[in-house]
This record gives C-alpha cells, sequence and structure tokens, in this order.
C-alpha cells in the first residue's frame, strides 16, 4: 500500500510516517524542506502546489497539515480544499488530521466541545477554523474522506500504549473518565484507519484505552 504524507515533517506527520514505515507500508513524506521522518522516500512541495499527477499513485494520503497563527488559521480550509480539488474522483482516500473542539457533547449533536464555558479561549480561533474545514469536508462527495478526531487532551509527548478506544462524532470518555491520547496512539489508529479504510466520508475519533 502506498501512502502519502502531506506536512510530514510536524509532529503529527512524523509519528504517522514512523508508524507506517514500522508497519512495512510504501510512505512517502511530502514536505517543503529536508526530510526529517522515518521514511526514505520524499516528495518536496509546498501543500498548495501539489498536483493531482503529484499524489494519482497513493492509494492514501494523509493531512497532517496545522496552522496555528490566527492569520493563518484560514488556511485549513483552503489547504484542505485545495487536496479535496486534486483528488476528486479518484480512488486515493484522504485522512484528515483532525481536532476535538468541534466533537460534540450531546446527542442531538447541536453542541460541541468549543462551545463550553470550559473551553479555553486561547484555542477557540483554531477550533472554529478546523470545525469550518470539517463542514466544508462534509459537503465534498467526490473524494473519499476520513476526518479523525483525538481527544481533548491530545499530548504530544504523551507514551505509546498501542491501545484506543475508536469512537463517533461525540466527545467520548474512557473508563477513568478522561479525553486523552497520545500522539503516538493516535498515529497507530491513524495507520489502522489507512490499512482498513471503514470509515469512508466520516467523523471519527480516538481516546486512550
Amino acid at each position: 500500500m502506498k501512502v502519502g504524507v502531506v506536512c510530514a515533517n510536524g509532529k503529527a506527520g512524523k509519528l504517522i510516517v514512523k508508524e507506517a514505515v514500522e508497519r512495512g507500508l510504501d510512505v512517502t513524506a511530502i514536505v517543503r524542506g529536508e526530510n526529517k521522518t522515518a521514511s526514505d522516500k520524499t516528495m518536496i512541495k509546498d501543500l498548495f502546489d501539489l498536483t493531482t499527477e503529484d499524489l494519482k499513485e497513493f492509494d492514501v494520503v494523509v493531512d497532517a497539515f496545522g496552522a496555528w497563527a490566527e492569520d493563518v488559521l484560514p488556511q485549513h480550509s483552503s489547504s484542505l480544499k485545495h487536496l479535496c480539488d486534486i483528488l476528486s474522483g479518484s480512488e486515493t482516500r484522504l485522512i484528515v488530521v483532525g481536532g476535538a473542539g468541534s466533537l460534540y457533547v450531546n446527542p442531538e449533536h447541536t453542541v460541541q466541545v468549543m462551545d463550553g464555558p470550559d473551553f479555553p479561549d486561547m484555542f477557540k480561533p483554531l477550533a472554529a477554523a478546523q470545525g469550518k474545514a470539517l463542514d466544508e469536508l462534509r459537503l465534498r462527495k467526490d473524494v473519499k474522506w476520513t476526518f479523525l478526531s483525538p481527544a481533548g487532551d491530545f499530548q504530544a509527548e504523551g507514551e505509546k500504549t498501542g491501545e484506543y478506544i475508536l469512537a463517533g462524532e461525540e466527545l467520548t470518555l474512557n473508563e477513568k473518565g478522561e479525553s486523552i491520547i497520545s500522539y503516538a496512539d493516535y498515529a497507530v489508529a491513524m495507520v489502522d484507519e489507512i490499512t482498513k479504510g471503514n470509515h469512508i466520508q466520516e467523523r471519527i475519533s480516538v481516546v486512550r484505552k
């Protein structure tokens, strides 16, 4: 299976590449500069310069794009739109590294995590930008996409347990009442989804067991 990881040098991207390589997948790191990942295959190109031709060889493309500065937050939407446009109508699956702020906290799916009074103000612009990108992605019936949200506490330096709970659109707690997952365990879940492809045109989420 051939996998391309866009923005592979980021914290999530690097761990997804590492996990995929360790499981024997044929992984290409798609980066703007020097490849700092575990893959020995590199495509040096800016996300916004990628073309249909560039991605046609891949079975799965992982979008690990991240932007945090307020002036570039709209790129969550524009970058995802670009990837969808160049993958439109193809058999290549697109799996997006999403956020937790857009997960729902009620069965009616009318209230999201980011709407809560305890949600930190500093993260609201990012959560809103990622939520908007997801809303736009849901309209794309021409792309085989999956949006994978982490738990509320997404820990870059957390340990790898290799275990997780796969959930859906709602914020899910583990037996300890926690919404937490490490980047490493998120990468495990991501590669499971890459290999299985069970959630086309769905948003799913993961939390540590």
